[in-house]
């Protein structure tokens, strides 16, 4: 029987749909990652997997070791090119067979199990190390850590030079670094689990995935940007989820008290994100459409005072708007001024303002009128916003030579620091309970006292209200400017909205 030429295109297609559904499966199961397989002559064959609902990767691998001349042990990986950030939170699976078990980040020139490659690896013992092979076929160097037990994981690529940073969750990075290691413009970059046993399959979990590709050299702070991930934050687990991401530059989100809301800033517009649709639109704002990220909402939700450039008066300019939209009202007259705050009653404002060279913080009527100074010290003092009693005013300031957050009492008495350690904190957000103050923190190697850039390495740490106690860290992040400037605390007290970044490459999609 002769076959027609109908049924054999009928079967081509057929075959051609069901690879590329099977090619399509497998990709939507990789999460952002490309392919994965096991290096060299495995015993046991291992697997990976992307959960959706959970948003973490299952890796499982065997193989006798990463170690010497060559490798045996199962990736999950993408390639890349240039720069580039990779973070996760990680742990092995229950107790395992062999202590040096091994799960991390690695980065290797090819999929040869002989190849040159880095890795941010922690052991099944706890050993947390940086281990690498300059060379095909090389013995394996490694560096270890002072600390063990590591949990979070940061492997960072900048030219030659690895940057392993890694940290007990809730405690700040432990920084290594491998300077010179030339393993190609073009590498792959992946997840990894070994067995350190060739007739056992070991497991891992790594949630919080993020791949970033930093602000190249060349970039032109506040004329150029990277594109952002809008993330919500769940403060006590420190679990992530990228809920919207633009090749733009998004700033400050604010969630409404109605919790159906986050309003941020983009290109000197405002912009109302729905969670429920997952899509932003544009709020009417009228002619005032130069609006920076120091923009805040009334504790009742119902009005929206906006920070806005106005070269002729000096700079930024306040202004207030119904929440929902509408002709902003302009309530002071003269620039820089920086609004961070309202009163609970909706009575007054608290700004930042620079005033004969230094910047204080003012406070004024809501509707307009005369500002009243509440700090007097020299340096920077900037942040102000107030408790949802309306007894203090938290704030960051300079005056010591670091960034700080202090306390004062509303009329501005009695300022007291909160905090004293070794980064620059700014911009401390109280939760609509009262108990909580998340900040955010910069490293002192990285920035000014004075200074809050776009596009560093930054920290979410948070305090109970009273300033007891050691900061706690809640995200280590790729950000800075723009990442919470203002209030972005959910109404129930249990997360916060912020922005990450990254070149468009690398932006980490949207998570269900």
């Amino acid at each position: 029987m002769k076959t027609s030429p109908t049924l054999i295109l009928a079967y081509l297609v057929g075959f051609l749909f069901i690879g590329s559904a099977d090619s399509l499966a497998q990709k939507l199961s990789l999460g952002v990652f490309e392919d994965h397989g096991d290096i060299g002559n495995v015993l046991k064959k291992g697997s990976a997997s992307y959960n959706p609902k959970t948003r973490e990767y299952n890796l499982s691998g065997s193989g006798y070791n990463i170690w010497f001349d060559h490798d045996e042990f199962h990736f999950l990986h993408k390639r890349m090119k240039g720069d580039f950030i990779l973070y996760t939170r990680a742990a092995l699976v229950g107790k395992g067979v062999d202590p040096h078990r091994k799960v991390g980040w690695m980065v290797r020139s090819s999929l040869d199990g002989k190849s040159p490659h880095i890795n941010a690896v922690v052991h099944g013992d706890g050993l947390t190390s940086l281990q690498f092979r300059r060379t095909a076929g090389a013995n394996t160097d490694e560096v270890k850590s002072t600390l063990t037990h590591a949990d979070v994981i940061q492997l960072e690529r900048k030219g030659n030079t690895y940057t392993m940073r890694v940290a007990k969750f809730g405690e700040p990075f432990v920084t290594e670094q491998v300077a010179d290691l030339n393993l190609g413009e073009e590498v792959y970059v992946g997840l990894f689990v070994g067995s350190h046993n060739k007739d056992v399959l070991e497991r891992g979990v790594f949630r919080d995935v993020r791949i970033s590709a930093p602000a190249p050299e060349s970039l032109v702070p506040y004329k150029q940007y990277l594109g952002s991930n809008l993330e919500i934050l769940d403060v006590t687990t420190g679990s992530r989820q990228v809920i919207y991401n633009s090749p733009k530059s998004l700033q400050a989100p604010n969630w409404t008290p109605d919790n159906k809301t986050l309003i941020y800033n983009s290109d000197g517009l405002i912009y109302a994100f729905n969670l429920a649709k997952g899509q932003p639109t544009q709020l009417n704002t009228g002619d005032v459409k130069n609006n920076n990220n120091d923009h805040v909402l009334s504790f009742d939700g119902k009005m929206l005072g906006l920070s806005s450039g106005v070269q002729a008066l000096g700079g930024s300019i306040i202004y207030t708007v119904p929440t929902k939209g509408g002709t902003p009202k302009q309530v002071i007259q003269k620039g820089p001024s920086y609004l961070h705050g309202w009163s609970p009653d909706k009575k007054h404002l608290v700004f930042t303002g620079q005033r004969d060279n230094e910047f204080d913080i003012y406070r004024m009527p809501s509707e307009g009128g005369s500002e009243v100074k509440l700090t007097e010290a020299k340096g920077l003092d900037d942040g102000p916003e107030y408790t949802p009693d309306g007894k203090y005013i938290y704030f960051n300031s300079a005056r010591t030579g670091t960034m700080q957050i202090y306390r004062m009492k509303a009329d501005g008495s009695e300022q007291t620091a909160i905090t004293n350690d070794e980064f620059h904190d700014w911009f401390p957000h109280i939760s609509p309970d009262g108990k909580w103050i998340v900040f955010l923190s910069f490293l002192k190697e990285e920035v000014k006292a004075n200074d809050h850039p776009f596009y560093k390495h930054v920290y979410l740490r948070m305090l109970p209200i009273s300033g007891e106690g050691q900061p706690k860290v809640i995200a280590y992040i790729y950000g800075g400017q723009g990442t919470i400037n203002t209030p972005s605390w959910s109404p129930d007290s249990k997360r916060v909205a912020f922005i990450s970044n990254s070149e468009i490459s690398s932006i980490s999609p949207v998570e269900k």
